[in-house]
């Protein structure tokens, strides 16, 4: 608990950003080898061209969960393309409202959570 009520505002977002991510990548997973194998390859490429870049502008250490966000970003991105391709997604939105509203609720219901979290930790 201790974690979720020292979680900053940015790290909300990621949060959200990867429930929002999980529910669509549960709701339309596709258990085709290649697409998880090129999710994987272009994390592997586009995780190490990040870390490179962090690391040759800060003198200081970085942290791994740092490190493991800069290839997790490039799977989830590469793998939910490939997951709604030709779903009528618009950007990272569903053309069925509902799913949107269910992925919007479960990102406010964290919200929800980590804002309880903090209040219970002030008392």
């Amino acid at each position: 608990m201790r974690y979720f009520a020292r979680l900053t505002a940015g790290r909300i977002v990621l949060w959200c950003y990867f429930l929002w991510y999980l529910f669509f990548a549960i709701r339309y997973f596709d258990p085709t080898r290649s697409i998880w194998l090129t999710a994987i390859g272009i994390a592997g490429i586009v995780g190490t061209a990040l870390l490179i870049s962090v690391r040759s502008g800060t003198t200081g250490r970085v942290g791994f969960w740092a490190i493991a966000r800069l290839f997790m970003m490039p799977f989830f991105v590469s793998s939910f393309s490939a997951l709604v391709k030709g779903r009528g997604f618009f950007l990272v939105f569903s053309p069925r409202p509902i799913e949107d509203y269910l992925a919007l609720g479960i990102c406010g219901a964290f919200c929800a959570f980590v804002a309880g979290v903090k209040l219970a930790k002030r008392k």
